[in-house]
């Protein structure tokens, strides 16, 4: 009994779909292995699964460009004219986006202002203006962040007994004088652990240290 003819149209089945793409890819990479060894063929097969997957075969004898070079003599066809075209398009691209960025670093430390219209000069103006709030902050951050482990670092080695009191801990200048080292006024406030320094007439008043 004879096998029953398969209608040649897509299978709905996505299951049923790869089982039978399995099935006949395998076939068809041996039908080629045979026919190169056979018939001394040179056979190149290249293909992909709807999932994208590649599957190729050439022939021991030779390899992918070859064949795609023996194809190009016999048919008097170019395979990479349109894609040499393509990447040629791609690199003009990206040279401009390249010049482009180019040009507004240089714009950024006053160079190439001249071909400026108003509009863009005050674009880069806001832009400019931006990015310096950004650096003064981070700029901050860092600064408040280095005060408070030098704050810490001092209150444990060099006043073990008192307790530090910053009267102005958002002020920029306190932060900065204190990073850099130099000498302000800060507050420091006796502790209620230590009731000797109260009955020295200290109280709970200020110390100031200049």
């Amino acid at each position: 009994m004879g096998r029953g003819k398969i209608e040649i149209k897509k299978i709905e089945n996505t299951t049923s779909r790869q089982v039978t793409y399995s099935k006949r890819r395998s076939g068809i990479l041996k039908k080629a292995r045979e026919l190169t060894v056979l018939c001394d063929a040179q056979i190149a097969i290249i293909m992909f699964s709807n999932t994208n997957k590649h599957y190729e075969y050439c022939s021991p004898s030779t390899d992918i460009k070859g064949m795609y070079d023996r194809y190009q003599q016999v048919t008097q066809t170019d395979l990479w004219s349109t894609q040499y075209e393509k990447m040629q398009n791609t690199l003009r691209q990206l040279k401009q986006v390249n010049d482009d960025l180019r040009k507004q670093i240089r714009q950024r430390t006053g160079a190439d202002v001249e071909e400026l219209d108003m509009d863009k000069l005050r674009d880069l103006e806001a832009d400019l203006d931006q990015s310096l709030t950004t650096v003064r902050n981070r700029k901050f951050s860092y600064i408040q962040t280095q005060t408070d482990t030098y704050k810490k670092k001092e209150m444990k080695e060099d006043h073990p007994i008192y307790g530090y009191v910053d009267n102005n801990p958002g002020n920029y200048e306190n932060t900065l004088a204190m990073a850099n080292g130099g000498a302000h006024m800060y507050g420091y406030r006796v502790l209620p652990s230590q009731p000797n320094l109260h009955n020295m007439g200290f109280g709970m008043h200020d110390l100031r240290l200049a």
